[in-house]
């Protein structure tokens, strides 16, 4: 949560918000994950989220996240590339399509010299591994992102979904608040947990963090419980989040007249089922920024035999009653271990955003 009260504001401003989410689709280090078979040292996971099984196979995997250690400290790790989930070679298995089993067959292995993922992870850290009481700690694609295509215009790297707009709505944060133009409202980042399991945690978009920060830098404003109700109306949220790009191979997957391509810009999220919280007000609003920042722009609208997902936006607008509007960069391959966006689409959303936070 990052927050930024201009000169002079009062009750009588609102909150222009953007909110977005730091997590992805992966693999969660298990709490007792020592495991092995057949003189190989494995690790015990757990899926987390929806991923592409399959994208995860013949990846190089470091696991990264937080540890907790006997004293009550906590620390940042990064083990590095030391994990591998291993495809079955074909030879063993020649039908057309291998099933992969969630529990049996997604379990990395990391060495076959005895040595586990928790010494790894006590290494990576600089401790002991009797040190280490509680871990939260995911798989991350080691492999660096890349900038390729025949025009260099396509971005591949994994959390693509969401890190695109945690990037692009820091970089228009900084730049509102740098232009001395954002006007009176109070500008507040929302980057929340735990999205992709349904955002139910103290950190997550259901938990009460955005209301706590809102309702507290209002009364640090001097606003009443009326006066913090009104500005609640007069807010503004822009859910960030990343969104579906036709897909070349299976154009029957998308709707006909909606079918957002990568490198022509920003997505509008638009489900007459509230899977998104975008309405014929909020888009305009949306649409208004677009131009301002003459910025390109794009519908999404999912086929009606293929339901789409969601997003924090439409629980952001239950629980504040704050207008709200769902975009995203348009991508390729998402919950895949290394997804595909475009170079311009991730320059102009945060030109997008910016002109939302600074337009009066």
């Amino acid at each position: 949560m990052a927050w930024w009260v201009p000169e002079g504001a009062g009750p009588q401003a609102g909150f222009r918000i953007i909110g977005s989410h730091t997590d992805s689709p992966g693999f969660t280090l298990k709490p007792r994950p020592e495991i092995g078979a057949s003189g190989w040292q494995q690790a015990g996971v757990e899926v987390y989220g929806g991923p592409i099984l399959a994208s995860w196979l013949d990846r190089e995997l470091s696991f990264a996240g937080q540890i907790v250690l006997a004293d009550g400290s906590q620390r940042l790790v990064n083990t590095g590339p030391i994990a591998r989930i291993p495809h079955l070679a074909i030879h063993l298995d020649r039908s057309s399509e291998l099933k992969l089993d969630r529990q049996q067959h997604m379990q990395p292995v990391v060495s076959t010299t005895g040595a586990t993922v928790l010494d790894a992870v006590a290494e990576a850290a600089g401790v002991d591994k009797h040190d280490i009481y509680a871990h939260a700690l995911i798989t991350v694609d080691a492999q660096k992102g890349d900038v390729f295509g025949a025009d260099m215009e396509l971005i591949a790297a994994g959390r693509m979904d969401n890190l695109s707009s945690v990037h692009a709505s820091l970089v228009a944060f900084q730049r509102a608040i740098a232009s001395g133009d954002a006007g009176d409202d109070v500008l507040v980042l929302a980057a929340f947990d735990h999205e992709e399991i349904g955002s139910a945690s103290t950190t997550g978009a259901a938990g009460p963090i955005l209301e706590q920060v809102l309702s507290r830098t209002a009364d640090a404003l001097g606003a009443t419980a009326d006066e913090f109700q009104r500005m609640l109306r007069r807010s503004f949220c822009v859910s960030a989040d990343a969104a579906h790009s036709v897909h070349p191979n299976y154009v029957g997957k998308h709707d006909p007249a909606h079918q957002p391509i990568i490198g022509k810009g920003p997505v509008t999220k638009i489900n007459a089922n509230q899977r998104y919280a975008s309405t014929a007000v909020t888009v305009a609003r949306w649409e208004h920024a677009c131009r301002s920042a003459r910025v390109p722009s794009q519908v999404f609208v999912g086929n009606n035999d293929v339901p789409c997902g969601s997003t924090i936006g439409p629980i952001t607008a239950t629980r504040l009653g704050i207008p709200t509007v769902d975009v995203g960069v348009p991508l390729l391959s998402m919950h895949s271990a290394r997804e595909l966006a475009g170079v311009r689409d991730q320059l102009w959303f945060a030109d997008a955003l910016e002109a939302y936070l600074i337009n009066h």
